[in-house]
């Protein structure tokens, strides 16, 4: 009987031990991060580019240790959004686009970067080169949302202040000014403020010279309430001394013709001394030569308004009796003439009838209807050239002109 005895076999070759990374799948050798000596620390300056990743790192994020935001060893289970790393300081307030404010610069921001700020409350002039915690007080944790956007809600110490400011700014306060800053002010600055004073309940609009006037010129006292007409220009007290020092004519003495209340009557607001009167309104108009020099021979108004008499109760016709023309002193008077003397001529010179031969133009150009008398003046009789006769004194021999024939 044979027996066959088995072949020793080789013994299996020992299996190499695998170690499965904590990092899940990373396509980069362990030696671009960790050094033979130990797994940790890692090198202070791994090999590994984040840039190619779908996260580049900018700014500030390119300074901050890996595992401050890899905090689990799979990199890969790590957000991308800012409050997946980032503590919400502005308790969800403020959304979760932390973009729409901040930059990966820093959390520290100016206002121009503030991208969402023009949908309720504009940032212009002035607003635009504020800090955010001038307004929104206690910076990062301060209320952004909310905010008043009336200006005296930031503004009321500003307004308070103008009490003591004196100079040309007004005391708000005591004028009672409303609250509402932008009726006057602009945003760039509280300098140059402008006040709509045609507009209610002021009804007072500013032009020409009184545009330039300073207000505490008409404000006397701070006093910002005061019920004025435009045309109420002495009552107000503005110019009640300008109309007591007129002299040319004098107001004061005749306040019936020209009261107080009625500046606007005569003058404007460019100045006093383009005023114009209509005369014609107290029914005497100013024709020719009655017209002021030089469209006419009048160099005032005392011409005829002897001692700043003003409440005259004259017609245009009534030439002399209202002793304008009853002497010489004006270009030629009714106790002057001599051809014919009109003194003793009778009643058809009489001096209350000067304008049935006379006109507004000159003296010399009169013309008397001899028809009137009951004896027109026709071929020899007329006045040379047409006639014979030279002068009315040819045949009112002495002056007489009461004949009967």
């Amino acid at each position: 009987m044979l027996f066959a005895w088995p072949a020793n076999a080789p013994a299996p070759a020992p299996q190499r031990q695998t170690t499965r990374s904590p990092h899940g799948e990373l396509a980069i050798p362990c030696e671009n991060c960790h050094t033979a000596t130990a797994w940790r620390p890692i090198k202070a300056v791994p090999e590994f580019d984040h840039n190619k990743t779908k996260y580049p790192l900018r700014g500030m994020h390119e300074k901050v240790e890996c595992t401050q935001c890899h905090v689990k060893p799979v990199f890969t289970d790590v957000g991308k959004n800012c409050q997946d790393c980032h503590t919400d300081v502005h308790q969800k307030k403020m959304g979760t686009n932390c973009a729409q404010c901040h930059t990966v610069q820093g959390w520290n921001i100016a206002v121009q970067q503030v991208k969402d700020h023009q949908n309720r409350f504009p940032l212009l002039g002035a607003h635009a080169a504020v800090q955010c915690e001038d307004c929104h007080k206690g910076a990062a944790v301060g209320q952004f949302q909310g905010l008043s956007t009336a200006c005296v809600s930031c503004h009321l110490k500003d307004y308070q202040q103008t009490q003591t400011m004196g100079g040309s700014v007004p005391n708000h306060v005591a004028a009672q000014f409303p609250q509402t800053c932008e009726s006057c002010h602009t945003f760039d600055s509280w300098m140059g403020a402008s006040v709509n004073h045609a507009a209610p309940p002021i009804n007072f609009p500013l032009t020409n010279g009184h545009a330039s006037v300073p207000c505490a010129s008409c404000h006397v006292g701070g006093n910002y309430n005061l019920q004025i007409a435009a045309t109420d220009c002495g009552h107000a007290g503005c110019h009640l001394t300008t109309w007591q020092q007129t002299t040319n004519p004098q107001h004061s003495a005749a306040p019936t013709v020209f009261p107080i209340a009625t500046c606007s009557n005569c003058h404007n607001t460019v100045s006093w001394l383009t005023a114009s009167f209509d005369h014609a309104t107290t029914g005497f108009p100013l024709a020719n030569s009655h017209q002021m020099a030089p469209a006419g021979k009048v160099n005032a108004c005392t011409d005829c308004h002897i001692n700043n008499n003003y409440n005259l109760q004259i017609q245009p016709t009534d030439c002399a009796n209202s002793q304008c023309h009853l002497n010489t002193n004006y270009g030629g008077g009714w106790q002057g003439t001599n051809d014919p003397v009109h003194s003793s001529a009778g009643t058809a010179f009489a001096a209350a009838n000067c304008a049935n031969c006379h006109n507004t133009v000159s003296f010399l150009t009169a013309t008397f209807d001899h028809a009137t008398t009951g004896w027109p003046l026709l071929g020899s009789h007329q006045m040379a050239p047409a006639g014979k006769v030279n002068a009315c004194t040819d045949c009112h021999i002495n002056n007489n002109y009461t004949f009967t024939s």
